[in-house]
C-alpha cells in the first residue's frame, strides 16, 4: 500500500499524538507509582483553568469524534470502525483520529477507483 502525501502527513501526526500523549502519561504513572489512577488523572486534567479549558475541548472534540467515526464508518463500509472509539479513549485522540483519517481514505480512493464514491 502507497501512503499519499496526506496519508503521510496524517502518519506524522498519529505518531507525534502517540508519543506526545503517552509521554505525558507515562510521567504521570510514574508519579503515581505506575498505576494510572484515572480518578486522579481527571483530577489533574481540570486542576486549573487552563488545563480545564484543554481538557473539556479534547473531551468534546473526543465525543463528537466517536460519533462521527462510527457513522462514517458504516457509510463507507468500514469494517471494525468501533476500534477507532475504542483507541481514542484507551490511548490517545490524537493518535486514533489521524489513524482513522489514513484508514477513510483509503476507503475512499478504492471507492474512487470503482466509480461508487458513498455520499
Amino acid at each position: 500500500m502507497t501512503l499519499s502525501k496526506q496519508q503521510w502527513a496524517y502518519a506524522c501526526l498519529a505518531i507525534v499524538g502517540l508519543v506526545a500523549t503517552w509521554y505525558f502519561n507515562i510521567r504521570f504513572m510514574l508519579e503515581t507509582s505506575f498505576v494510572f489512577d484515572v480518578a486522579e488523572f481527571l483530577r489533574q486534567g481540570f486542576a486549573n483553568n487552563a488545563s480545564s479549558s484543554l481538557s473539556a475541548d479534547v473531551t468534546v472534540g473526543a465525543l463528537a469524534f466517536s460519533i462521527w467515526v462510527l457513522h462514517e464508518s458504516k457509510r463507507l463500509n468500514i469494517s471494525k470502525g468501533w476500534i477507532f472509539v475504542v483507541l481514542t479513549w484507551t490511548i490517545a485522540f490524537a493518535f486514533a483520529f489521524p489513524l482513522f483519517l489514513i484508514v477513510r481514505e483509503n476507503y475512499l480512493l478504492r471507492l474512487s477507483e470503482r466509480g461508487s464514491v458513498a455520499t
